[in-house]
């Protein structure tokens, strides 16, 4: 085993942290040009675009090195700031690095002047949130761990309210930063528990410490509970379509494609880290969630009608399968099945890093659609791909990928997380063998509803006619815009056809927490990707897109070859009725109509029926979540009512608050015995 290295000998610590250090520093110089609109779109967001580019380099070789740890003067006097570098930490470091990347670029060209927050003021916010994302990967203690924590909360609820002057905007915000701080209380309590009561609240110590199965299982769902409510999973998922929507495009896209895989880093930082304890019941518990909340977001995403809302759905499906490909290898992890544990867990792992690519290059481009158009509805959109071919063709890219299907990044993801359970059969348990299965069988039903989704986002949004006549003065992106598309893209496409590099990249990590990696299967096996053994199942992209290619250019050539003019140009077939209008195509609400039967009972369905004295009859279907009406309704009126039954403790006088503090210490000297 190599040797940890001191902390005056960093070699990636270092330059992580003049990473860090670059963003703030952007981040004052944007307060110093607060409306400075060309020198912080032009310069400021492309030079952190350039240290997201350092960070990546940095980290797919810190990936391969030992850990690294430091310790900073830079807290109170006894609690100084202990970092650690290890190859999890680097692995959520390339994703960051990869995605600001992208995003970062495209935001340089997509701010506007007159937009909400200065621009100065967005720019300090943007910075400062990756640079503390960046700390949070870091952390080796619960005190800096929290700090930063919070520090990328209140970053991003900033970057939610950019457009603080709408009144949606301000309830969504605030939402958001409610759910943070109880996810935040949870997190702090899981950490008073893993340091067994020693003082000593470093990652080193709660390593060493060995709970018992009860209070492990307290953390564990305590630390659950808490990073849940950051990543989204169900029932504390509400925050996610109201932030989304409401943040602009390129926070959005940080969000999405960033922040929630940090909340995932934490549950797997406590659960095959800090956790010494492994219960099969955890891992199934941990599949359960995350297969429910999948299939309620994948479900409600068919349903959308508004662009940002059906990608906020999405991203919980994502979540939601990540978290059960997590749970998967904690279960074989428990019963000492490591080899399968770093199967389930590697697939987890790549589907972050696809999600990551695909979701911020969707929301990417739904910014530079609704910037364009000025619509966010899905139902006054169509036809744009003939005025937006820069913005059609990088969606399609995305679109592809999150559907699953090859040679993206997307359906590699998704294929070994199949394989993952296709391999359960020797699990010692009976029930467990035959649970697993149906589980596999709700991915694929989430699989399939997930690329039918994508099919009405990109068709309804960019096929057929425009719905409005206004469309037609839709413009396409500007060249900041399609550069950080294009890196996007490319992040899509480079994880679809080199997944055994991928997955070399990611054996450290898994090598780390379940003590076993995919590489040196796949290493053998050349452009083919064998997970298991060649006998069981294999997937070769390369060969694939070739045997797509050479399929295309044989068609083109033979059409060529044997057809040329013989052909004309005639209008389609349109049965019989030659005057179509764009008010004959499906709809976004029309094309989901099926799905929202199916699962009617998913949903909480308002209708509004035409009444016949209208002069305009009209007919509206709206679907809300059944949780915000069913739990978190009655828990605000809950609130509310404790509230001012406590509120009238306050008598605003002297002498009853000095009664109130008198009875307390009669009841503490009678109640603590000595």
């Amino acid at each position: 085993m190599p040797s940890v290295p001191t902390p005056n000998h960093w070699v990636h610590l270092d330059w992580v942290l003049i990473v860090v250090l670059g963003w703030l520093a952007i981040g004052v110089l944007g307060v110093v040009a607060l409306r400075r609109f060309r020198f912080v779109a032009i310069v400021l967001f492309p030079l952190g675009a350039c240290f997201s580019v350092l960070l990546l380099g940095v980290a797919m070789s810190a990936v391969f090195s030992a850990p690294e740890v430091a310790v900073l003067p830079l807290g109170l006097p006894q609690l100084p700031f202990h970092l650690r570098l290890d190859s999890l930490s680097a692995f959520f470091l390339l994703l960051i690095g990869g995605v600001a990347t992208g995003v970062s670029t495209f935001a340089a060209g997509y701010f506007r002047q007159g937009e909400g927050t200065p621009p100065g003021l967005i720019c300090l916010e943007y910075h400062v949130f990756l640079a503390s994302i960046a700390m949070v990967v870091l952390a080796d203690d619960a005190y800096v761990f929290m700090v930063v924590w919070e520090t990328m909360a209140l970053s991003s609820f900033f970057l939610v309210m950019a457009n603080h002057r709408i009144p949606e905007i301000r309830q969504a915000g605030y939402l958001y930063l409610l759910v943070a701080h109880v996810g935040a209380l949870a997190i702090l309590m899981c950490f008073g528990l893993l340091q067994a009561n020693t003082g000593d609240y470093t990652f080193a110590n709660m390593r060493a410490q060995h709970l018992t199965p009860f209070w492990g299982s307290v953390a564990f769902v305590l630390a659950l509970f808490g990073f849940g409510a950051k990543a989204g999973v169900l029932p504390l998922h509400v925050w996610l379509p109201e932030a989304h929507p409401a943040a602009p495009s390129p926070f959005s896209a940080l969000m999405s494609g960033v922040m929630l895989k940090i909340a995932l880093y934490g549950i797997l930082r406590v659960s095959f880290d800090l956790l010494q304890t492994r219960l099969w019941w955890w891992g199934v518990l941990l599949m359960a969630v995350g297969l429910l909340t999948a299939l309620f977001g994948v479900v409600f995403s068919t349903v959308q009608v508004e662009m940002k809302r059906l990608l906020a759905y999405s991203s919980i499906e994502n979540i939601g399968l990540i978290c059960t490909g997590m749970g998967l290898s904690l279960l074989f992890s428990a019963y000492y099945m490591t080899s399968l544990a770093a199967l389930a867990l590697t697939a987890a792992l790549y589907h972050m890093l696809a999600h990551a690519f695909f979701k911020s290059l969707l929301f990417c481009s739904t910014g530079a659609v609704m910037h364009a158009t000025g619509e966010r509805s899905l139902g006054k959109l169509g036809g744009l791909m003939r005025y937006m071919p820069w913005v059609a063709w990088p969606t399609l890219i995305g679109v592809l990928t999150c559907a699953g299907l090859p040679p993206f990044g997307g359906f590699v993801a998704e294929w070994l997380l199949l394989q993952s359970f296709l391999f359960t059969t020797g699990l010692p348990s009976s029930f467990l063998d035959m649970l697993v299965p149906v589980m596999a069988a709700l991915i694929a039903l989430i699989a399939a509803l997930s690329g039918y989704t994508m099919v009405k986002y990109f068709g309804v949004i960019f096929l057929g006619q425009p719905r409005e006549a206004s469309l037609a003065r839709a413009h396409d992106a500007g060249h900041w815009e399609r550069l950080g598309m294009v890196w996007l893209v490319l992040g899509c496409v480079a994880l679809g056809l080199f997944p055994n590099q991928v997955i070399a990249l990611i054996e450290p990590t898994t090598l780390l927490l379940v003590g076993a990696g995919l590489a040196h299967t796949v290493a053998d096996s050349g452009w083919l990707l064998v997970p298991v053994s060649l006998e069981r199942a294999s997937y070769a992209p390369a060969i694939f897109l070739l045997g797509v290619l050479a399929s295309f250019g044989l068609a083109f050539v033979l059409v060529r070859r044997l057809y040329h003019g013989r052909l004309r140009r005639v209008p389609p077939w349109d049965c019989g009725y030659p005057w179509q209008t764009a008010r004959m195509q499906d709809t976004a609400e029309g094309f989901g109509q099926p799905i929202r039967q199916i699962f009617e009972p998913f949903f909480r369905i308002q209708r509004q029926l035409p009444s016949a004295f209208d002069a305009q009859p009209s007919y509206q279907v709206s679907v809300e979540d059944p949780f915000w009406h069913g739990l978190y309704l009655p828990l605000a009126r809950l609130v509310e009512w404790v509230s001012k039954l406590v509120g009238r403790l306050q008598q605003g006088r002297i002498a009853v608050y000095l009664m109130y503090s008198f009875a307390s210490l009669i009841v503490l000297l009678l109640v603590v015995k000595r």
